[in-house]
This record gives structure tokens, C-alpha cells and sequence, in this order.
């Protein structure tokens, strides 16, 4: 090679040694590796909004190249289960979406990030102020007690009534029940004119929360400050003594014992029950499923007690201690949970947001002449949202509270045990468990 060829080859690989730093230095984001993983788990949010979330994760790391958003989504069924091993082997994704009272039972362990030392007064202050004091727990050390923030407040249903048309028109009903009051007398006239059940609450100690929420709904205090028992009351013997005798006059399945909430739905699709406590997300199944009752339900206000407490369910976002980028799932979690994104959300699964700005707008507020049941359920579930709460204290252990009140209304229900005996056993079995 001559010295002019060396040369000019010499020139031509200083040159491309020179573009491939330069190119190197000016697209540092360029290398996908080189972009910070967000590990976010969903609950059973996958096929229905693939759509909505792909589109929401796009948004998010186009304003943020730095970040990848790894979205999983979790069968409802299995992540309790999933979460519960992957904090224990700290393999914890970055950010989850629970709901309180899971939550709650972890973030006693320490599970979750202190949102407290992160979170503003002012971005508090974007979410409706009920809401977020749900995902507050208050923790002790001896005598010092705090309440600590464990997660952001996504979405919301409140409960509300579907109700058969048909089968309280063949009672002879006009209207549905809508304190417990009333709902002992309609049970009485359903079952005697048209041989069916008005309603079906589980007391299975492992599913629903609905009779623990109806206890409080009825004026009783579950637990004290110090969280010991506070329900053997006048208030608490009372509201045994209902639901016994409810199940002992027959005016529930017997199968409320032995099945959970999803018999409920089972049996009103099928026509057996006249009212289904539910949120207005359940239109949509009813239609699919049984579209002969669809036909003839309609919505109503939720069933409640002398308190007048609605109760609402939460969804949240919580942070696992343990997290790789804590800045990063926190700046996800506020932008999936900001008020443009959860009046979308809202807009696409019929559920109610948590933010004050979104909540407000009209979507909410104003339905069509020509409304569908569907519409006029989320009017009805908007502006339950006043008196809308976590009935259930965010205790570690509210599940151990659930399972000692339902296995003693049981007794009673069965005459194993008196009504007295069964609320004193309860308190009992509750404290001692505490000391």
C-alpha cells in the first residue's frame, strides 16, 4: 500500500472512529438498555383496555425517553397470591394497583414506600380528600401512633342497586329497598308472592366485606383507637341479631353460607334474586350474559342503614419498598392517576375517578334524555360519592376481623349459638388474638 492509499485510509477510519463517538455522545437514550424499567401490575384490566393503556404508556415515556414501562397484567383471582410471594422474595414489581384493604395488611409489614416523605400537600389535595384518607394506615410503636400514606387513589365505584323490574312487579313492589329496614319488609313480600329470594349476601369469612360494611352502615363501631373490639353493643347485638334472622325466617339462600359474591350475580342473571348490590360496571356483564334480564333491570341508590354511608370501593397504586426507581413509579402512578387520564379511564370502564377536577365534569353530572341504564347508573353512583367511604377500617388484619364476625353470625344463624353468645365470643376470640 503506498503512502498516499495509508494515509487516505488512516483519514477514513479516524473519520468513522470521530462520527461513531459523536453519534454515541448526542443519542445517549438511543440504546433501549440504557432506559430505566417501570415493572407496573394491573388487576384483570387485560384484553378490555390494551388499547387504553398502551396508548397511556406511549404518553408517558414519549415525555419521558429515559423510562420504560413494562405493564403486566394479573388475573384478579391470583394476585394476592403473586404479590404476596414477590414481596417476600423482594422481586416486587415497581408499582401495583391493589386495592386498601389488600393493601393495608402489607403496608403493616412495611411493604410499600412512605408516600408521606414524597408527596406534597398540594398534589394530596387533587384527590377527593375521603378517598385518599383510605389509603392511610395508622401504625403504632408502644404508645406512638402515626397514620402513614401507602398509596395513590386511582379509581372508584360506589355501590349501587340493579334491580328486577318483573320480579318486583309480580311482588307487587313499585320501588326498591333502599335502608335495611325496608329490605327485611321486601324480602318477606318476594318470597311469599313469587316463591324467590329478594337478595343474596355471602358470610363465606374469605369473600365479601358486604356484611362487615353493613354492620358499620347499621351505626356499629368495629374497633377502637387502640383496635380492640368496640361491636358488642346495643347497635352491634342488633345488627347480629338482623341477618339471623333473615337467614332463619328463609329469606336467604341457603347457599349464602357456602358461596361467595359471584353467586349473587350467578343467581340474578338466571332470575332468582330481585336485587344485586353491585357497582354500574355490572351492566355491561348482564347484557352479555343474560340479556333477558338485562332488559328488565334498572339501577337504584345503595341499600344503607340509619347512618346513611355509602360504601365505595377503591382501586390504588402502591410503591413496594423495595423498588429499583421509586422518583420514576412514583411520576407514573400521578400520571396514570392525573385528572385528563382518569376521566378517559373513567369514560371507558364506566367506573368514577378519584380526582376532585374530574369527578366534576359533566360526563358525571348530566346523562341523555334517552339515558341507558348504564347512564343513569354512573349519575346515580356520582352523586352517591358524597356520603361514599371506606366503610372497613385499613387494618393489617381487617380479613382476621371478617372471618371471626362471620364464623360466629354463622353459629347463630345454624343455633349453634345464641345471638349474646356469639357477639361476646367474637369480641373475645378478636382481643385475644390482639394480645
Amino acid at each position: 500500500m503506498g503512502s498516499k492509499t495509508w494515509k487516505r485510509f488512516i483519514g477514513w477510519a479516524l473519520l468513522g472512529l470521530l462520527l461513531t463517538w459523536g453519534v454515541s455522545c448526542a443519542s445517549p437514550t438511543a440504546d433501549q438498555s440504557d432506559r430505566r424499567e417501570v415493572e407496573f401490575w394491573t388487576m384483570q384490566l387485560q384484553p378490555q383496555f390494551n388499547d387504553y393503556f398502551n396508548q397511556l404508556i406511549a404518553n408517558f415515556e414519549n415525555d419521558n425517553p429515559e423510562v420504560k414501562i413494562r405493564w403486566v397484567d394479573v388475573p384478579w383471582s391470583a394476585m394476592e397470591s403473586k404479590i404476596l410471594a414477590a414481596v417476600s422474595a423482594q422481586t416486587a414489581p415497581d408499582l401495583v394497583n391493589l386495592n386498601p384493604d389488600f393493601a393495608s395488611m402489607l403496608a403493616g409489614r412495611d411493604a410499600w414506600l412512605n408516600l408521606d416523605e414524597h408527596l406534597s400537600e398540594e398534589v394530596r389535595s387533587l384527590y377527593l380528600p375521603n378517598i385518599w384518607e383510605a389509603n392511610m394506615i395508622q401504625t403504632c410503636d408502644g404508645d406512638n401512633c402515626q397514620n402513614r400514606t401507602f398509596g395513590i387513589p386511582w379509581y372508584l365505584t360506589t355501590q349501587i342497586v340493579i334491580y328486577n323490574q318483573n320480579l318486583l312487579n309480580q311482588a307487587g313492589l313499585e320501588n326498591p329497598p333502599t335502608t335495611y329496614e325496608e329490605v327485611a319488609t321486601v324480602a318477606q313480600t318476594i318470597r311469599e308472592r313469587t316463591g324467590k329470594y329478594a337478595l343474596f349476601v355471602s358470610f363465606v369469612p374469605t369473600d365479601s366485606a358486604q356484611v362487615l360494611q353493613s354492620l358499620v352502615q347499621m351505626g356499629v363501631q368495629l374497633v377502637d383507637n387502640n383496635r380492640r373490639a368496640a361491636f358488642n353493643t346495643p347497635e352491634g347485638r342488633a345488627a347480629f341479631q338482623y341477618w339471623v334472622d333473615l337467614y332463619q325466617r328463609d329469606l336467604l339462600p341457603r347457599e349464602v353460607l357456602t358461596q361467595g359474591h359471584r353467586r349473587a350475580i350467578e343467581l340474578y342473571q338466571a332470575g332468582e334474586i330481585a336485587l344485586l348490590t353491585t357497582g354500574p360496571q355490572f351492566f355491561r356483564a348482564i347484557a352479555e350474559n343474560a340479556p333477558d334480564i338485562a332488559k328488565v333491570s334498572a339501577p337504584s341508590s345503595a341499600i344503607t342503614g340509619e347512618t346513611g354511608k355509602i360504601s365505595v370501593a377503591v382501586m390504588n397504586l402502591v410503591i413496594p419498598q423495595n423498588t429499583r426507581h421509586p422518583e420514576d413509579a412514583i411520576n407514573f402512578a400521578l400520571f396514570v392517576t392525573n385528572s385528563a387520564n382518569q376521566l378517559n379511564f373513567a369514560k371507558a370502564s364506566n367506573v368514577i375517578p378519584s380526582s376532585i377536577e374530574a369527578l366534576e365534569n359533566p360526563f358525571f353530572q348530566n346523562i341523555p334524555a334517552d339515558a341507558t341504564p348504564q347512564d343513569q347508573a354512573r349519575k346515580i353512583s356520582a352523586q352517591q360519592m358524597t356520603n361514599a367511604q371506606v366503610l372497613i377500617p385499613p387494618l393489617e388484619d381487617i380479613k382476621e376481623l371478617q372471618s371471626i364476625i362471620y364464623n360466629n353470625l354463622q353459629a347463630a344463624m345454624l343455633n349453634r349459638k345464641t345471638v349474646d353468645q356469639a357477639i361476646v365470643d367474637a369480641e373475645t376470640d378478636w382481643n385475644r388474638r390482639l394480645n
